[in-house]
């Protein structure tokens, strides 16, 4: 494998870190290195020589510093072809050395806009002169090493150091590639921002990337997208798989619903609840969680939206379960959960979700708004001539928070801040609701006086007929049927309160 000794080397970056020990093994290796403003003086410090670029050019940087770098001794330099004989006569008529290592990082753009700086400030991040020499550098990658972040200077120290400088064909492709990576990460977070979320084109890059044992099944490969560290810190277990983040993601948003409320447990199986509660305590609110379904709790994920204290964790120790999710742990409640070996331990840290979902279809791409409605009491619209009672408009509040985050067509079951059933995922709403009074029934629940959500509208009376048997007799659903007065009708007739919320949460 043949390779190419590195001569000389441009270097012009923004941030210095780990710059240090790269410039003191160049020299080492006498190798002639450019640099401009900031970067210059950084080198200089380290007594280490440098060729300004305006003796190259001899142009000094202007504008600001806004053009320093884009002159043909530059570019002449970086992209000449080593074996054209043209392009040799053309840099020793015009005097123009090669370069052969461009050491380039690119304006915090993404940075400056989550800072909430100026539009000028912002503009002032766009990149013209490193962008266009990380391209410049990446094209010519048969001749030139490009490195275009601080993340790809150890490996760039490892290789000079182990080779004398001089780096292979395939390692220079290798650093080309990860260059088009920055710059096609920038540009899409700098068409973003002047797209002001029109989603105009469909332009999404995230760069961390965890490589998953496999995808849904074991025949399929998995990865995920995405800084899991800002979302979380991981205590103890085994890594996170495809399956286990779909319902770490169902029950964060789930969660989400009841952050400010009273202790809150919920068990999730499948992305959807088969446990919840909210209790005075979290070791009741886990206990009155995992009775809405012990079997299904079997394997599944927990989560709390306070502390988790040694009480709790001593129940939760007795369940198999694949991922805890809390807040916080107490001390003790920590090394108790940690005996199981691959028990997954997570704190939730205070974090936006992004105001977007996407999901891929076809051969294409759905976007939509998150769904951020949370339909709450004060704003529920009683339609029955019979109103809820307070008790009865908590419990609709909280079943229909479940049912939101429930697998459409779905009916919740609820009664005094408890999950009794969810019907999930059913071709008919009917069936979904048999399907909940089924399961609540299974595990000794008693439904008189239970509530009753659903996520869209009843386009007959049927569903409330079957609840109203069963002794429910409080329902909370979307309205907008045609036929809504069915409904109302049946409701009165039979002494059944409901209330319309106005908005439908189909979750498919």
């Amino acid at each position: 494998m043949s390779r190419k000794k590195i001569n000389s080397a441009l270097i012009s970056v923004f941030y210095k870190d780990g710059l240090e020990p790269i410039v003191k093994k160049l020299n080492e290796q006498g190798v002639t290195i450019y640099s401009t403003g900031g970067t210059q003086g950084f080198i200089e410090k380290l007594g280490i020589d440098v060729v300004p670029v305006e003796d190259l050019t001899s142009y000094p940087s202007i504008l600001g510093g806004r053009v320093k770098t884009l002159h043909p001794k530059v570019f002449g330099g970086i992209l000449t072809r080593r074996e054209n004989e043209s392009d040799q006569k053309e840099i020793a008529e015009y005097e123009i050395p090669e370069l052969d290592l461009v050491i380039v990082d690119l304006y915090p753009f993404e940075e400056t806009v989550k800072s909430g700086a100026s539009e000028a400030d912002i503009i002032e991040k766009i990149d013209i002169g490193g962008i266009s020499l990380i391209r410049a550098a990446a094209k010519n990658y048969k001749d030139v090493t490009i490195v275009s972040s601080v993340s790809q200077y150890e490996k760039l120290l490892a290789l000079i150091t182990e080779n004398n400088g001089a780096l292979s064909l395939e390692e220079r492709r290798e650093f080309a590639k990860d260059s088009f990576d920055v710059s096609s990460n920038y540009d899409s977070h700098i068409f973003n921002y002047f797209d002001d979320n029109n989603q105009t084109s469909f332009k999404q890059s995230i760069q961390v990337k965890s490589e998953l044992r496999y995808g849904e099944n074991p025949h399929q490969k998995g990865s995920f997208y995405g800084d899991l560290n800002s979302f979380f810190d991981k205590l103890h277990g085994k890594e996170l798989s495809y399956n286990n983040l779909l319902d770490v993601d169902a029950a964060v948003n789930l969660i989400l619903e009841f952050k400010n409320s009273k202790p809150t447990f919920a068990i999730l199986k499948h992305n959807n609840a088969c446990g919840l509660a909210s209790r005075d305590t979290i070791s009741q609110a886990y206990s009155d969680a995992l009775a809405g379904d012990p079997v299904s709790a079997f394997g599944g994920v927990l989560i709390s939206n306070k502390e988790i204290d040694k009480e709790t964790a001593e129940k939760i120790h007795t369940l198999f379960c694949e991922v805890v999710i809390a807040p916080s742990y107490a001390k003790d409640a920590l090394e108790i959960l940690k005996g199981k070996k691959n028990r997954i331990i997570l704190v939730q840290k205070s974090f936006e979700l992004p105001s977007n979902q996407y999901r891929t279809i076809l051969n294409g791409v759905l976007v939509q708004d998150k769904d951020f409605v949370s339909d709450k009491k004060e704003d529920f619209k009683t339609v029955t001539t019979i109103s809820p009672t307070e008790s009865q408009m908590t419990d609709l509040e909280f079943a229909g928070k479940i049912c939101k985050h429930t697998k459409s067509n779905t009916i919740v079951l609820a009664k005094n801040g408890q999950l009794f059933a969810s019907g999930t995922g059913q071709t008919s709403r009917v069936d979904a609701l048999n399907q909940a009074i089924h399961k609540a029934k299974s595990f000794g629940f008693d439904l008189q006086d239970a509530v009753m959500a659903s996520d869209a509208f009843f386009p007959f009376p049927d569903c409330v007929e079957i609840a109203g048997n069963e002794g429910i007799n409080a329902v909370v659903q979307p309205g907008g049927s045609i036929k809504d007065e069915l409904s109302i009708e049946y409701c009165d007739n039979n002494k059944i309160s409901m209330v319309f919320t106005g908005t439908r949460h189909f979750k498919h």
